[in-house]
């Protein structure tokens, strides 16, 4: 049997800037951690979704955690505040992470097996990765 892996959710303002980054995460780590989009609101709009989150999360949980990754400031009040009715601190940490780059070193991470602090340590430390 294989040891559960850390779950990620991304929390976005666009389905398709969570999907897009989903599907970049995913294909970094061959497929073997799970990474829920929930981006957009219910009705295909801009903005966030409590029950995308709520639904997310949910998803997204096998055993070893949840670390969820918001892209702006409202996504991570929608995020504050599913964790206030739903969460449980020791299940989901919220990464203060550039949204990308933080969503694949979380899941190189996650794949690699580390646990859900060093994941969303692993998220949160990509804000300091230079590009040039």
């Amino acid at each position: 049997m294989t040891a559960a892996t850390v779950g990620i959710v991304l929390v976005s303002h666009s389905a398709e800037l969570a999907a897009g980054a989903a599907h970049l995460a995913a294909q970094v780590s061959g497929g073997t951690v799970t990474i829920i989009a929930a981006g957009g609101t219910d009705d295909g709009d801009l903005g966030t979704s409590a029950a995308k989150v709520v639904r997310g999360l949910s998803d997204a949980e096998s055993g070893a955690g949840v670390v969820v990754l918001p892209d702006l400031g409202s996504a991570v009040l929608t995020v504050r505040t599913v964790l206030e009715d739903h969460g449980d601190a020791e299940s989901v940490l919220l990464a203060d992470a550039p949204f990308v780059e933080g969503a694949v070193a979380a899941t190189v991470t996650a794949a690699a097996g580390g646990d859900i602090k060093a994941v969303a340590a692993a998220a949160e430390e990509a804000r300091h990765v230079r590009k040039l």
